[in-house]
């Protein structure tokens, strides 16, 4: 394999990323919590898009709960999104660990 071919097959690598990432960033992930009390969603691209809470779970004598939920809601979601990603990297690349390419995702 030639220079030209190497940077031939890079660049169409580079390429199907690209569209993998702009196909995943369309995507919505949704996590709920604390049996449907909070309920996230966010995008391929980690964006939350919106949050949902259950009027049962607002006690102001209680902020610490809520909160807790919230984040444990979002950050289940961005994990499902890093995932997905992940899952679809892995798929690309034949299974192939590529140093630096995880780092872009996680």
């Amino acid at each position: 394999m030639d220079m030209n071919q190497i940077m031939q097959q890079a660049q169409q690598f580079q390429q199907k990323m690209a569209e993998v990432q702009q196909e995943l960033a369309k995507q919505e992930i949704t996590s709920t919590v604390g049996g449907g009390m909070v309920t996230a969603k966010v995008n391929g691209k980690n964006e939350l898009l919106s949050i949902t809470i259950d009027r049962e779970v607002i006690n102001p004598d209680e902020p610490a709960m809520l909160q807790d939920l919230v984040v444990a809601a979002i950050n289940d979601a961005m994990k499902k999104a890093r995932e997905a990603m992940q899952g679809e990297m892995t798929k690309m690349t034949g299974g192939m660990n590529l140093p630096g390419l995880s780092n872009l995702f996680g």
